[in-house]
């Protein structure tokens, strides 16, 4: 079996169109119907479903996209392991306001070392619970992920940061002269907060339950980035980490007692690629050089 074979499979189980495979793979769309054809002649069971432009994985299909990815991560070590170089594709799972990752400069760092890698970042309408089954389904390489390790059963976790969850109040709510607050004070308040699935919202609702509390969100929005707006318009309170939010004179950060933590990690399967250790390195060692020059007393907070 042709690993080519393979890397066409993976193209169109990905992009789920024959078209845009083929402008990813940089060769013409009767060389990937051709190579897809051939595969599922060699093991003798169709690997899509084609309903006019509507292309779908069968379940053999599904099956195959693990080990597939496998056997193509494998054979770009083998080349690592000869030539020294890494290549190939290496596909990244990201969400927003992650400032404190300042990606575009480690991605160039990345690009810098490895120029035979090509990039392809993407985030997931599920957050970091998306993210983690792309991981797991092979669909992405290697993910930024908040969610606790307990969630992350099956995947290697390489640990980067804890940040501080806290409560997110307008400028003149009742609570917002406290020096902290407890889940128990805000509980009753209408919330705004990302959807289900994001790992924000997973580690507060854990937190809430874990107290017998129950809260209501009563606005619902796109991304982290519109928590601190709808707040300040007065839709509600929000319990989220700083490190993700950027706060601004019309609302105000309170301390959550006692202490709850948002995790940061990169998670990949099992046996990642060449690439994808690389990049795991990378963000590894630039988040311990960030930690060894904060002072001591930002250290504390942030974990």
């Amino acid at each position: 079996m042709e690993t080519r074979l393979l890397e066409y499979f993976l193209a169109v189980a990905e992009e789920l169109s024959f078209t845009r495979a083929a402008a990813r793979s940089h060769v013409v769309q009767s060389t990937i119907s051709a190579g897809v054809r051939a595969l599922e002649a060699e093991l003798g069971v169709e690997l899509f479903e084609r309903a006019g432009r509507r292309v779908a994985l069968t379940p053999a299909g599904e099956a195959l996209v693990p080990p597939a990815r496998e056997l193509i991560d494998t054979v770009d070590g083998l080349h690592r392991a000869v030539t020294g170089d890494v290549r190939g594709q290496l596909r990244v799972g990201i969400f927003a306001n992650l400032d404190l990752l300042d990606m575009p400069a480690a991605l160039a760092e990345f690009r810098t070392r490895h120029p035979h890698v090509d990039l392809q970042l993407g985030a997931s309408p599920t957050g970091s619970t998306g993210l983690a089954e792309d991981v797991r389904r092979g669909r992405v390489d290697i993910a930024f992920m908040g969610l606790p390790a307990t969630d992350l059963a099956g995947l290697e976790t390489t640990p980067l940061f804890h940040a501080t969850v806290t409560a997110i109040l307008p400028r003149g709510h009742p609570l917002a002269a406290r020096s902290s607050v407890r889940l128990a004070d805000v509980a009753d308040e209408p919330f705004v907060d990302t959807a289900s699935g994001f790992a924000n919202r997973v580690v507060v609702e854990r937190a809430l339950a874990a107290q017998r509390l129950a809260r209501r969100v009563a606005t619902e929005v796109a991304s982290v980035s519109d928590i601190v707006p709808f707040v300040a318009a007065g839709f509600g309170v929000a319990l989220a980490p700083l490190a993700i939010v950027t706060l601004d004179e019309r609302v105000v950060a309170v301390p959550v007692t006692p202490r709850l933590d948002w995790p940061l990690s990169l998670v990949t399967r099992p046996r990642p690629s060449a690439a994808a250790v690389a990049l795991r390195d990378l963000i590894s060692s630039r988040f311990a050089d960030r930690a060894a020059a904060r002072p001591p007393a930002l250290r504390s907070r942030h974990g």
